[in-house]
């Protein structure tokens, strides 16, 4: 009996073993992120994990595939000093309202949201193609809601955007504190909340607080915390 026993525990673990090695790469939570891996929890693992030179490489990729348009910044010192950050001027074919400052993993988080998320979810369910978006900033030497007695936001390195708006192809403007409001655009707004957490450690909207009625935060910290 215990040599059955031995047996079946061998076969078990040849069975996991042949499984794993033949498991698709974007299923193998230990293989490294690509930009073409589906959206879920096992990219969102990788992209948490990534080492500061694979997050440099595939943002050079993203580059490359024109998923977003980035621009190398200098490190700078100070209260609020920043290292390896760039500065982002477009997602690809979607624009920005203004440039902004990011670090490396919010930039890459980002530009996979908007490709593989933000953009088909808006041609499904508004009809027409996403063509901008528009934000309150990215960087700000701050504590959270500027009290003195807590923690650095995210924002003070550069790792949160605050998207406030959207703009689409048929010439449709939906903010978030008017369309949040809306029963045509609430849905998709909803929709692209949720999505974000595929992407982002927290995404943060009207109905966290009154703070954020009037956009998404979409930030690094956490581990897919999104309402």
């Amino acid at each position: 009996m215990r040599g059955k026993s031995v047996l079946v525990c061998l076969i078990v673990v040849g069975a996991a073993v042949m499984g794993y090695r033949w498991l698709p790469s974007y299923y193998n939570p230990f293989t490294p992120l690509s930009l073409d891996d589906p959206p879920g929890k096992i990219s969102q693992f990788k992209l948490r994990r990534l080492t500061p030179e694979a997050c440099v490489s595939l943002l050079e990729q993203a580059n490359q595939k024109q998923l977003i348009q980035t621009q190398a910044l200098a490190n700078s010192a100070g209260e609020c000093p920043l290292n390896g950050v760039v500065r982002v001027r477009s997602f690809g074919p979607v624009s920005l309202s203004s440039s902004f400052i990011a670090s490396c993993p919010l930039a890459l988080s980002s530009a996979l949201f908007i490709h593989q998320k933000a953009r088909p979810l808006t041609q499904t369910m508004m009809g027409s193609p996403l063509t901008r978006v528009e934000h309150l900033g990215s960087f700000a030497c701050r504590n959270i809601y500027n009290r003195p007695d807590a923690r650095r936001s995210e924002h003070a390195s550069a790792e949160a955007l605050d998207i406030s708006a959207f703009q689409l192809a048929d010439g449709e403007r939906v903010t978030v504190l008017r369309g949040w409001r809306n029963d045509k655009t609430q849905p998709w707004l909803r929709a692209l909340l949720s999505a974000s957490c595929d992407y982002y450690g927290n995404g943060l909207g009207p109905e966290y607080n009154a703070a954020h009625a009037n956009h998404f935060h979409l930030g690094m910290r956490g581990f897919g915390l999104c309402r």
